[in-house]
């Protein structure tokens, strides 16, 4: 098996067996998820390393922030990562360039593998303090005024109505924050991305003169090394077919048309197609319940106030950043109207 992924920790799986289930995998990003086992990534080379999923005890994502955090600023905005742990405490850190390939990856985990936890043991001990403080909130929530409880019912009746295509909803926030990082990236990095591509393709040029010249081996994985490295750093940032201004521009526009046309078939939809997203629902619905709001209106309103006080300063639980992450680039780029 050319590229035969070399095993991380004890567990082995015999070679034509190993040779099937990588072939059969689920390939996500530069992981895939087999039968047997987990392919996880180099920094280079996809799939180059495997765990048997019998070692397996956790998988879960770890996101980094840089400058700008929920705005969206910053030339990586976010950094995400793929956390495996298994054999007893061993952990493998992948790297993701779309943090949408990293929750597709812990999805398919859930569906497939419901045993293996898919939070870290810090975050599985914050989920059950904050289940306990959520349904100690519950408790001691005041009784809600009538039209309040028609309110939820009516937020409760659009978000099963919504659910039913979570395709255009996904579509709808993939486009929104394709946008937002797009707007969000300051021109001078696509001109330094320029240059380093410009570096890759100067140190590929020169690795081919010196072969043609007999040079050193050692000049030649230095300079095809550092073509690569440049190249696929500087092509990230570059403008491309579905990379510039009016590709995502188009996308994100036919992304709200869609889901316009979805919500047009629902009499009185409680939200702007624009926002139209089951966490904006269901954070609608917590305000009226908490006696923050008693329309829907309102409870939009308290969803915009908390949005606005969320930025990179403020330290939320995973549960919280996920919402916040999907959300919010709605309402930037609509500028909260």
């Amino acid at each position: 098996m050319m590229f035969k992924p070399y095993p991380l920790g004890s567990g082995r799986i015999d070679d034509a067996a190993l040779a099937e289930d990588k072939k059969s995998c689920r390939k996500i990003g530069p992981c895939g998820i087999g039968r047997r086992a987990l392919y996880l990534n180099s920094f280079f080379i996809d799939r180059r390393y495997y765990v048997p999923l019998s070692m397996v005890t956790r998988v879960y994502k770890r996101v980094a922030m840089s400058r700008g955090g929920f705005s969206g600023k910053g030339i990586f905005a976010t950094l995400s990562y793929l956390v495996v742990e298994f054999d007893g405490g061993q952990q493998k850190v992948c790297n993701f360039k779309y943090e949408q390939q990293v929750d597709d990856f812990l999805n398919v985990i859930r569906a497939e593998y419901p045993s293996i936890p898919c939070v870290s043991a810090a975050a599985e001990q914050r989920l059950a303090e904050q289940k306990a403080r959520r349904e100690e909130e519950e408790r001691n929530r005041p009784p809600m005024s009538a039209q309040a409880e028609k309110t939820v019912r009516t937020l409760d009746q659009a978000l099963d109505y919504l659910e039913r295509r979570p395709e255009l909803t996904e579509q709808l926030s993939a486009a929104a924050k394709r946008r937002r990082n797009f707007q969000c990236t300051h021109g001078s990095y696509r001109w330094a991305a320029m240059a380093i591509t410009l570096l890759g393709f100067a140190a590929l040029a020169y690795g081919i003169v010196s072969f043609v010249r007999h040079g050193s081996f050692a000049i030649y994985f230095t300079l095809f090394g550092l073509a690569a490295i440049f190249t696929f750093a500087g092509f990230s940032v570059l403008p491309t077919a579905r990379n510039n201004r009016t590709s995502i521009m188009r996308n994100d526009e036919q992304a709200q048309q869609k889901m316009q046309e979805y919500v047009s078939a629902y009499l009185d939809f409680p939200l702007p197609a624009r926002y139209a997203h089951p966490v904006v629902l269901r954070r609608m619905k917590r305000a009226v319940m908490d006696g923050r709001a008693v329309t829907t209106a309102q409870a939009l309103d308290v969803v915009k106030d908390d949005l606005r006080a969320l930025n990179a300063d403020v330290e939320v639980s995973q549960e919280e950043y996920d919402e916040v992450v999907a959300i919010k680039p709605l309402f930037l780029n609509a500028e909260y109207q």
